[in-house]
């Protein structure tokens, strides 16, 4: 995929990690960037930026925006959210159907309306970005993770189904990012541009997965070669209390 000159749709591209998207975009060369975003009332017009209204939970708008963003031919899916449930509290009802209609039932929309976009612009990309939660349950997001390993079954799929008319999908994978979302956590987090700078190195590359900081390529690891020991570990820190969110 190259990045000089593409058209690019950025979902919740308004702030935080979507935001370093659409700036690294800019930075690499990209010819134009749909911003897409709940509410536009905060976002300054400027060149080669096209603000889109856009809920991921919405089907009209989808529907909208794949009608409207026809000579896209880079799709990052990148709008999230994390409600910080446990499995089985109260409210886990609430907060794992928002997650899954945001991080999976959205996502899929998204992919399902443009690939036909991008076969109609000769391929293209898919750019999904997924978690270290993709591949293990840390118990105090466990709601979240669930969302997370299910957007990863959608991402492999899509791979799969879009091969033959030569998209690339690639999964990008991170562990805590320093943005509004994580602003809680009491652990290491990754800078959103190491993010979107090795997202846009996979891309060229023709990689199919992207490993966005060592905390995701330690788990990747550790969930092949110690998955018990992996798994006493998030144990132990849950019978401790051990949460990453600060108290």
């Amino acid at each position: 995929m190259k990045i000089e000159g593409c058209v690019a749709l950025v979902t919740g591209g308004n702030r935080g990690l979507g935001k370093a998207y659409v700036e690294g975009l800019l930075a690499a060369g990209a010819a134009k960037i749909y911003l897409g975003a709940r509410t536009l009332s905060q976002i300054s017009p400027q060149p080669r930026i096209v603000p889109l209204q856009l809920d991921v939970t919405n089907a009209a708008d989808i529907a909208a925006a794949a009608a409207r963003c026809a000579d896209t031919t880079l799709l990052i899916n990148n709008a999230g959210v994390l409600q910080n449930s446990p499995m089985l509290a109260e409210g886990a009802d609430h907060a794992i159907r928002q997650e899954m209609e945001v991080n999976v039932f959205g996502m899929r929309a998204m992919i399902a309306a443009f690939a036909p976009v991008l076969a109609n612009n000769g391929g293209g990309a898919i750019v999904n970005m997924l978690s270290v939660a993709s591949w293990l349950t840390n118990p105090f997001i466990a709601t979240y993770s669930a969302s997370k390993q299910a957007a990863l079954a959608v991402s492999d799929a899509a791979r799969f189904q879009l091969s033959g008319q030569g998209t690339q999908v690639v999964g990008v994978y991170a562990g805590f990012i320093d943005t509004d979302m994580a602003a809680e956590v009491d652990r290491p987090k990754t800078a959103p541009g190491q993010v979107v700078e090795r997202t846009l190195d996979g891309l060229r590359r023709g990689l199919d997965h992207v490993f966005a900081d060592d905390r995701a390529e330690r788990v990747w690891w550790a969930t092949r070669h110690e998955p018990e020991r992996l798994a006493d570990s998030l144990q132990s820190d849950w019978d401790a209390g051990a949460s990453p969110w600060k108290a």
